[in-house]
């Protein structure tokens, strides 16, 4: 008899377990589901970015704005589309599937236009400001930290890719980190918040040991294989920034001379984004003999 009890006992405990096991995998379904659920005027604007329809995106990021406006995801949105929009003006993004490791340092400075860099650190400081009171009111507050992740991330972006100014550049690329540290120790399902670590660590841990060693002295560290797990992180499940890092990814397979792999991801880029000409750009100089 008490044999029976006591196996009675444990069916009860193994199914009490069983359903608080459930009951946290459903939890961690609604989680999930909350960062990715229907697309809203942010997510239409950053795909019509990627899709280089830069007034429409606008339109998108200032009609969310509108209903959003002590939040600094819109600002931070419309500097994005600011600084895509001169990327696609200038060639920038083109010129990163040239480039290798050793050549970065003899890439040349481009010429920005000043209303739209004057525009784009007028909304970048909207953005902080914004973030730093939200952030006042509630340490945790998953827009503010993504904002602040995201406003540092695209000054390192302007500085490196368009001014050349390698150093601000790192400085800025630090702050995105940390943000992106906060950010995901309180929202790990936010995989948007890879991105930043991943770009760091990936640029980093490409530069040569003598420099590695310079800036880890100086709190910036590299590890290129993290990096790039980092970025597949976001291409796989990032929301508003995952075709951002699949361009990211390609650049990077083109330089360590992976076709098959910068093609696969070229080739869906073009079927998501068929307005943008970088990708049947790209995607035609792969398969001519390199020479770069």
């Amino acid at each position: 008899m008490r044999s029976r009890r006591s196996t009675r006992y444990a069916i009860r405990i193994r199914t009490r377990s069983l359903r608080f096991v459930l009951a946290f995998l459903l939890l961690l379904t609604v989680v999930h589901a909350t960062e990715t659920s229907a697309p809203t005027g942010l997510d239409r604007g950053f795909n019509r970015l990627y899709d280089l329809d830069f007034s429409g995106a606008q339109q998108e990021f200032k009609s969310w704005e509108q209903q959003n406006a002590d939040n600094p995801m819109g600002p931070v949105s419309e500097a994005a589309g600011v600084l895509f929009s001169e990327f696609n003006r200038l060639g920038v993004l083109e010129a990163q599937f040239y480039e290798n490791d050793s050549a970065f340092a003899s890439r040349k400075k481009y010429e920005a236009n000043p209303k739209q860099h004057e525009l784009f650190e007028q909304q970048l400081t909207r953005a902080e400001t914004l973030g730093k009171s939200r952030l006042a009111r509630d340490p945790k507050d998953h827009d503010a930290l993504l904002g602040m992740t995201l406003a540092s991330g695209l000054r390192a972006d302007y500085a490196a890719l368009i001014e050349k100014r390698s150093l601000s550049s790192l400085h800025y690329t630090k702050d995105s980190s940390a943000w992106a540290d906060q950010l995901l120790a309180a929202h790990p399902v936010c995989y948007d918040g890879y991105l930043a670590g991943g770009i760091s660590r990936y640029i980093v841990g490409s530069m040569s040991a003598p420099v590695r060693w310079l800036l880890r002295m100086g709190g910036v560290s590299g590890d290129k294989a993290r990096g790039i797990s980092e970025i597949q992180t976001t291409a796989a499940n990032g929301r508003l920034l995952a075709p951002f890092a699949r361009i990211l990814l390609a650049i990077a397979y083109v330089r360590d001379k992976d076709k098959v792999r910068a093609r696969e991801i070229l080739l869906g880029l073009q079927k998501d984004f068929p307005n943008n000409r970088l990708f049947p750009l790209e995607l035609a100089r792969l398969e001519k003999p390199d020479k770069r």
